[in-house]
């Protein structure tokens, strides 16, 4: 079985009237068309948020929602 991408555990987590900033950045993930959707590796989702997403206030943020995925996972 191919284990879900970080991008479809992320839009688990949408929420538009959340407040909590892995819901934001889920919202904003979902409007961004080059997000890499079928990445499940750390470094490719890190690198490319680094460059490309303005929408995200602090990696922190991403670091917080890539633990929950792994323990989703686990």
């Amino acid at each position: 079985m191919k284990r879900q991408s970080f991008y479809q555990y992320l839009m688990t987590q949408r929420d538009p009237n959340a407040i909590d900033e892995i819901a934001q950045f889920a919202n904003n993930a979902f409007y961004d068309q080059s997000f890499p959707k079928q990445a499940s590796e750390y470094e490719e989702v890190s690198a490319y948020l680094e460059l490309n997403a303005g929408y995200l206030p602090s990696m922190s943020v991403f670091d917080d929602a890539w633990h929950n995925y792994l323990e989703k996972l686990a």
